[in-house]
């Protein structure tokens, strides 16, 4: 608890609310065109915002608009250089509308920055006996630059200069890295690749955002799904170190070798809260990827993941898997999430934006095309 928290209390006021937010909303190209497209680049998504009369997207807005959080991500948002085309546009033409009935909300701050999906190499990553540059031989998998990027949309301001991103830093240089190896023993990937090879398939960001001037690191990314590989399980090992990257960063014995994209070195400050936000792609009880992973990041003493965020209509989509209320994907999995520190918050409350059917809204989670393949993931927080 802050020193000026009984002090607020003492003179009536209540301490400070956030409601933090993550959404894996499907905004990319192939989402609005069919896959494999001749063509096919973020500039689907760029007419899309021009026209503003997107419904998939108008859904997402309205979903957004509902649970109306202070700090966002959007994963699966293509990366459009121009914010006029871009997120502007987004922000103006489907967020700050109110015409559907719903409040419109804006984001004056915003953080956006490339990611390695859809960035092409010169190798054969996948060991099909070819180098084709894009898809599973992009740095991450995608069909152009920037496909399934990020977008963090936030109420209050943004600390640009302070913030760190890690796009570039090397998975080799992770101490213990899980590396892949063929059926023989041998290195699954050739040297040079190896060498070249980035953890992150998109990125990973540490976003500062100044809450009544408090500090709050946003840790967002969106590991690799772990699967479209073979028994090598390449995608899977690195959707776990993906995952692991965010548990040393926010340990101060284990995060002295990470660096970031301007070179500096170390991780989180020791007393700075964080939250940690995304599609991790990985649940601790089902699927495929290699839980520990996830496991290991829920049971960080610095963490706190004493609630679950649940709903009704995830319970209702499966009824018969105990876990099904916790579920975050049509596909039945929890892969989202929200994770506040324990330093610097209070849990209010939290859940995943998924009606059961008949209920208000429902109509909008009803099949992927009418929004996303995810739900929202939300959490709403006391400052302390």
């Amino acid at each position: 608890m802050s020193i000026f928290t009984p002090l607020l209390q003492a003179f009536g006021q209540k301490p400070a609310t956030l409601t933090f937010a993550t959404y894996n909303v499907s905004m990319e190209a192939e989402n609005y065109q069919p896959r494999g497209t001749k063509g096919n680049s973020e500039q689907v998504l760029v007419r899309e915002f021009a026209s503003g009369q997107n419904q998939q997207i108008k859904n997402i807005a309205r979903i957004i608009k509902t649970v109306q959080p202070d700090v966002i991500l959007l994963n699966e948002f293509d990366y459009i250089k121009d914010p006029e085309a871009g997120v502007k546009r987004f922000i103006s033409a489907y967020l700050k509308d109110s015409s559907d009935g719903v409040k419109g909300i804006d984001y004056p701050y915003y953080f956006y920055s490339t990611v390695n999906t859809g960035q092409p190499s010169p190798y054969d990553l996948d060991n099909n006996g070819k180098a084709e540059q894009f898809g599973a031989d992009a740095w991450g998998f995608g069909m152009y630059p920037g496909q399934y990027g990020m977008m963090l949309l936030s109420k209050y301001p943004i600390d640009l200069n302070h913030v760190r991103t890690f796009q570039h830093f090397k998975w080799k240089d992770m101490p213990g890295a899980l590396k892949t190896t063929k059926a023989n023993g041998s290195d699954w990937y050739e040297p040079e690749a190896w060498a070249a090879f980035p953890l992150s398939s998109k990125s990973h960001w540490d976003v500062p955002v100044t809450v009544h001037g408090k500090t709050i690191h946003i840790l967002a990314s969106h590991p690799t799904p772990p699967s479209f590989d073979g028994p090598e399980d390449r995608n899977g090992k690195r959707n776990h170190d993906e995952i692991r990257f965010w548990r040393d960063y926010i340990s101060e014995h284990l995060s002295s070798y990470i660096y970031d994209d301007e070179g500096k070195t170390g991780g989180l400050a020791a007393n700075a809260p964080f939250v940690i936000m995304g599609d991790q792609n990985a649940s601790p009880d089902e699927g495929n990827a290699i839980s520990a992973g996830i496991k290991t990041l829920l049971a960080h003493p610095k963490v706190n993941s004493d609630f679950t965020p649940e709903s009704k209509g995830g319970a209702e989509h499966t009824p018969a898997n105990a876990f099904a209320k916790n579920h975050t994907a049509f596909w039945r999995m929890r892969a989202d999430y929200v994770l506040p520190s324990r330093l610097g918050f209070k849990v209010i409350d939290s859940g995943v934006f998924w009606p059961e059917k008949g209920q208000y809204m429902a109509d909008l989670v009803e099949k992927r095309e009418a929004s996303s393949d995810h739900r929202m993931v939300w959490v709403k927080v006391e400052l302390q």
